[in-house]
């Protein structure tokens, strides 16, 4: 019964997405917690970090969640 309800074919694609991106944001997370802590939280003067946040915004990461990890490592 494809046709029938079409959230329970949403919602498998939804999640399976949903779970992937959550992994890759994850990884963006911690390398931006990394690099803060490493070379500081400013990126003018820390590469690592410049780098870490053009990969973040290239996965449409939001700014929010990379400002706290920035926090969180400085």
């Amino acid at each position: 019964m494809s046709g029938h309800s079409k959230w329970s074919t949403i919602k498998r694609k939804k999640g399976a997405v949903d779970a992937k991106r959550g992994k890759v944001f994850g990884k963006l997370t911690k390398e931006l917690t990394v690099a803060a802590r490493l070379g500081g939280g400013d990126p003018t003067g820390n590469p690592r970090l410049r780098a870490a946040i053009a990969a973040a915004k290239a996965e449409n990461l939001p700014k929010d969640n990379m400002l706290k990890a920035i926090r969180k490592g400085t």
